[in-house]
Formats: structure tokens, C-alpha cells, sequence
């Protein structure tokens, strides 16, 4: 059997196994791909001939990608990225290219090869803390918000060093004053151009042409991909490149209402050819070139796992925010992302830099994305370790939290508190104070905080998870605290801050599964309430009442 079809059924079986091994390992499929091709590469079995075919395949996957993250970058986004996430976002870029190119220049790599790995240390792969983040249900939490408005500064920083890398192509000697003039006025004029045709087809064309393709789901998959690629070839000839020409292909169709409708068709096709964007890498590295870059991929990975974190820990304990939430935002910069590479690989084609450095880059991503991951997802365990010597990175006073915690709702009496504010959360609460229970809520949703409040319901903004912030809740009076936090860490978490806050009333519980319900009784819990066992039991009996009454009716 032989032939490139034949080729990629064998591919796509290996990564399909690969997969299935990394996500037991709970460990994101990316890095799958990247071991897969190293492993199928000339480097070990040398099952990869079809090198053009995968390369195309690559190319689009890349364009897919970056399409998929301006399609996700409305302007109504971008007004509300907020201050904390724009300082620590820029801050962390800053920081992170400063030392890193020092560090780098250190290790004995040329100015150019420092650059571009420098910037490629700043990028964290939005697509898995988004997941990561998501499966944890912190997406909504405080830190979880603030990290994913520094990714979005960190997603259009990428798009605007790609531009202007691109630049460089073709000016000369671009490190003389100039040949940096030239770059600057080249990208100056064909970004004002740029602007001035995205706002003429945003503003007048494409709304119409959207409207009308989005009469068919199909066609409407078909446009997004045309649009996207198009763009992105014309970007290419237009002196920037074509990742950055299939942003702005996204961007332009950010603020349609169409958006979410064509992102949720191309989640699967942008994992799939960005498959072969990681076989395309993974094939093209050397393990001789490899061997040569694992110290310096140990020093910089320790730089980014360590680095980073405590870059966001300082500037946003400075801005007034407590060290618990300024850990778990750190810990989503700890990792470089596939735009990383993308940037490097970027580089190597229009000859700035060579393979070495495409190599040093991939390991660091390998190395950070792997530790980060589980450092991600064993947060709170590792924030309980570390907290005694976090404190130098929180005020004596923080601000910011305490002003959001400091609600109206804290001269209400109560008998039972609500921790978790989500579906089943609010519903309890709201029926609770119908049954006139003194009742009030916590949650770290702001916005949930804010439509609970505008109902007139008293809840308190914070984490139920701080020791710190149980203090300023009316703790002494209440008789049952209930929590619904999905996950058991949190609810453990909980537990501790209520013991360390002395409250001495009765605990209840809503679990999600038969696991979460063990480790809460085995806790103490007093009471634990299952949603779906308990809904399905009152429909059964509810069902029953009905067929038995209809069978004794006349």
C-alpha cells in the first residue's frame, strides 16, 4: 500500500491513537501531533513522503486558525477588554520579551533568532486555557475573565508583530536607521490602506453578502473558508502575510450576526488541518538540531513557567487584586502556544531566521504546554502550597476586591448562604426567599452578581474559596451554607475557609456525579443533593401520579 492517499489513512490512524493516549493523559491533542509527526518524520521511520501535499494542508490550517481568532475579536470585545487586562496583558508582553531576548542573547543565538523567540515566548495558546478553563467551569470567575481579556491583547499582538515581521522582507538592511524608516513608513501606509478597505467592506458590502449566504449552513461553512483563505493569499501578495491577511478576513466578519454560527462550523475543521500543520513541524525536525537545543529550551521554559506567573501576580496585586486571583490568572501564561510556532515557522519562510530556532521553540512549547496543563488544572491544590509565600504579591489592602465585595447585601441577615450562582444556584436561592428564607448568595461571575442584584436579590460578589473574603459574610447567624461548585477541589477549598472562619452551622452539598458525591460525604457533608437523580425521581413520580390517576378516571 502506497501513494499519498494511502499515506494520510496511515497518518490520521496514528494521530487518532495518539490522541486517545494524550487525552487520558489529559494533555492537549496539539502536542499528540507534534510527537506523532516527529515519530512518522525522517528523524525515526520516515513514513512522510508526501511532503507538499501536507504542507498545503498545513498552509490553510493556518489560515483557518488565525480566521477563527479575529472572526472571535468583534469590536464591542475589544471596548471592554478593561484595564486590568490590558495592563497585565501589555505588561506581560513587555516583560517577557525584555528578559526573554536577554536571556536568549545570552544562550549565544544571533539578534534576529532572539527576536523572534522572544516574541514567540509571550503568546499563550488561547484555544487551551479557553478548554481548560471551560471543563474547570472557572470561565466565568474573576480570574477566569481577566485571563481571557489579556488573551485577546496577547491574540492581537501576535497578528501585529506578524505584520510586522513581514515588513522586514524585502527592505534591505533592516537594522540601520534606514532600512527601520522604510519598514515604518511601508507598514504604516499599507496598514492606513488596509483599514480604510476593511471599513468599506465591513460597513457597506459584506453585510449583505454574509445575510445572503447564510441561507444555507453549508454555503455559509463555504464562504467563511473562501473568505478566510482569500484574504489570506491576498494579504500575502500585499507584502504582510498570510496569517495576518486571514485575521483581518475574521475581523471583517466579527461583527455580523452570523458569527457564532460559522465559528462552531469551523471548530472542526481548523483542528483537523491544524493537524497537519503539527505532522508538517514534527516531520521537519531534526532530532541532531533537537539535541542541541535542550538546555536552552530548559532555561526558557523555566522562564516561562515561572516567569510569567509571577509578571501577572505583581502587576495585578498592584492594580488591587488578592494574591489567590492573581495566582490563578498567572498560571494561564505559563506556556507558550501553537501561534508560537506559527511565528517562528513564519520567520523561516521569509529567511529571517533558520530551522535551530523553529526547533529551540517547538521544545519550549512541548515542555510548557505538558507542565502548564496540569499546573492549570491542580490550581488549587497548588495555590493551598504556595500561599504562605505569596503574600508579597498583595496588598495590604486590595481594592479592587474588597470595593466589589462591599455590597449592600452585607447588613442582610441570613439563614442560609448560597455559594455558586449558576443554574441550580440562583434557582435555590430565588425560591428560598420566596419561601421567606433568609437567604443570599456568593458567586465570582460579575456579571451573574449583577443581574442577580438588578432582580433585588442580595448576593455578594467574591470567592468562597478565600478565607479572607468569608470574613466579611454573615456567617454567625446562618444555619445552612450550600454549596453548588462543581468541582470538589473548590468545594474542599470551601470547607477549609469555613472551618478557618469558625462557622459552626450545617453544610449542604449538589454534587454532579457519584465520585463528587463520595469525596462530599466522606468530608462531613451533611446533606448532599444530586439534580438529575433528584429530577428524574420527581419526574418518575410526577409521570406516575398522572397514568395512575388516568387509569381511575371514569
Amino acid at each position: 500500500m502506497h501513494g499519498p492517499f494511502a499515506e494520510f489513512a496511515i497518518l490520521l490512524l496514528i494521530c487518532a491513537l495518539a490522541g486517545a493516549v494524550f487525552v487520558r493523559l489529559r494533555q492537549p491533542v496539539l502536542i499528540a501531533y507534534i510527537v506523532v509527526g516527529v515519530v512518522v518524520g525522517p528523524a525515526v521511520l520516515g513514513l512522510v513522503t508526501a511532503h507538499d501535499q501536507i504542507d498545503l494542508l498545513a498552509q490553510v490550517g493556518v489560515a483557518v486558525l488565525l480566521f477563527a481568532v479575529g472572526l472571535k475579536l468583534d469590536l464591542h470585545h475589544i471596548r471592554h477588554i478593561g484595564p486590568v487586562a490590558l495592563a497585565t496583558g501589555l505588561g506581560q508582553l513587555a516583560f517577557t520579551i525584555v528578559i526573554g531576548f536577554a536571556i536568549i542573547l545570552a544562550l549565544g543565538r544571533d539578534v534576529m533568532d532572539a527576536i523572534y523567540v522572544a516574541v514567540a515566548l509571550t503568546f499563550s495558546s488561547t484555544i487551551i486555557i479557553v478548554k481548560l478553563l471551560s471543563d474547570k467551569r472557572e470561565l466565568d470567575s474573576l480570574h477566569g475573565r481577566i485571563a481571557v481579556g489579556f488573551l485577546i491583547v496577547q491574540d492581537l499582538a501576535v497578528v501585529i508583530a506578524m505584520m510586522a515581521m513581514s515588513a522586514l522582507r524585502g527592505t534591505g538592511d533592516a537594522g540601520s536607521d534606514t532600512g527601520l524608516l522604510d519598514v515604518a513608513l511601508s507598514l504604516g501606509w499599507r496598514l492606513s490602506l488596509a483599514a480604510v478597505l476593511m471599513y468599506v467592506l465591513m460597513r457597506w458590502v459584506l453585510p449583505a453578502v454574509v445575510a445572503s449566504m447564510a441561507r444555507s449552513q453549508e454555503l455559509l461553512l463555504v464562504f467563511a473558508i473562501a473568505w478566510g483563505v482569500a484574504l489570506a493569499a491576498l494579504g500575502e501578495w500585499a507584502g504582510f502575510s498570510k496569517e495576518a491577511g486571514a485575521f483581518m478576513a475574521g475581523f471583517s466578519l466579527a461583527s455580523t450576526p452570523y458569527r457564532e454560527a460559522m465559528n462552531a462550523r469551523l471548530t472542526g475543521i481548523r483542528d483537523f488541518l491544524l493537524l497537519f500543520f503539527f505532522i508538517d513541524l514534527g516531520a521537519k525536525l531534526d532530532f541532531s538540531t533537537l539535541g542541541a537545543e535542550v538546555v536552552p529550551a530548559l532555561v526558557l521554559s523555566a522562564f516561562v513557567l515561572i516567569g510569567n506567573p509571577l509578571i501577572v501576580m505583581a502587576i495585578m496585586g498592584y492594580m488591587g487584586y488578592r494574591k489567590r486571583t492573581g495566582f490563578m490568572a498567572g498560571l494561564t501564561v505559563a506556556q507558550i502556544s501553537e501561534f508560537s510556532i506559527v511565528f517562528v515557522a513564519m520567520g523561516i519562510t521569509l529567511g529571517h531566521i533558520g530551522v535551530q530556532a523553529l526547533g529551540l521553540t517547538t521544545l519550549v512549547g512541548l515542555i510548557t504546554i505538558t507542565l502548564s496543563t496540569y499546573m492549570i488544572l491542580y490550581s488549587q491544590p497548588l495555590y493551598e502550597r504556595l500561599a504562605p509565600w505569596l503574600g508579597v504579591f498583595e496588598r495590604k489592602n486590595p481594592f479592587r476586591e474588597i470595593a466589589a465585595e462591599q455590597q449592600p447585601a452585607q447588613s442582610n441577615p441570613a439563614e442560609v448562604i448560597v455559594f455558586g450562582l449558576g443554574r441550580y444556584g440562583s434557582r435555590l436561592l430565588l425560591q428560598l426567599r420566596a419561601a421567606g428564607i433568609e437567604a443570599v448568595g456568593v458567586d465570582f461571575d460579575p456579571e451573574a452578581v449583577r443581574e442577580l442584584q438588578g432582580r433585588g436579590l442580595p448576593v455578594y460578589f467574591g470567592d468562597g474559596e478565600d478565607a479572607d473574603f468569608l470574613e466579611s459574610l454573615p456567617l454567625k447567624h446562618a444555619r445552612w451554607v450550600i454549596t453548588s461548585f462543581p468541582q470538589w477541589e473548590s468545594n474542599r477549598a470551601l470547607l477549609h475557609a469555613l472551618q478557618a472562619a469558625r462557622y459552626s452551622g450545617e453544610i449542604a452539598g449538589v454534587v454532579r456525579d457519584a465520585a463528587h458525591g463520595r469525596a462530599m460525604g466522606e468530608a462531613g457533608i451533611q446533606r448532599i443533593f444530586s439534580p438529575f437523580d433528584d429530577a428524574a425521581d420527581h419526574a418518575a413520580e410526577r409521570l406516575a401520579h398522572d397514568i395512575r390517576n388516568k387509569e381511575h378516571a371514569p
